[in-house]
């Protein structure tokens, strides 16, 4: 949901720079009078959550790079689709052993010697 503040802020100085494959829209305003660098910002389609901004945009709107990636750099083949952080949610990665992971853990070995001091 955004906020009354930043739809008029969009609205009235905003300039549409591009989208992501997420549809979350990217923007900006020139620099004023009193203000050095212009303003850049991301309206999130669905949940606001930070880690939906892909790495390429992630540069741009933190003023790494100049120019808005309108097209996603070619990723090499071992390079696994940008994904949003899962914690907190049904599908975040639960080892084996974890509570969250039904607690269920594989036996220990033999090999395995407790420290006791001397």
């Amino acid at each position: 949901m955004v906020g009354l503040t930043t739809r008029l802020m969009t609205l009235l100085t905003g300039t549409l720079v591009g989208r992501d494959d997420e549809g979350n829209a990217y923007y900006n305003a020139k620099a004023r009078p009193g203000r050095t660098v212009e303003r850049r910002w991301v309206i999130y389609k669905g949940d606001v959550d930070a880690s939906r901004v892909p790495p390429h945009w992630h540069a741009w709107l933190h003023h790494l790079a100049d120019q808005p990636p309108l097209e996603p750099p070619a990723a090499y083949d071992w390079q696994a689709a940008h994904k949003r952080n899962l914690t907190g949610t049904p599908e975040a990665y639960r080892p084996k052993g974890s509570p969250r992971n039904e607690g269920k853990r594989a036996a220990t070995t033999s090999d395995y010697e407790p420290w006791t001091p001397n």
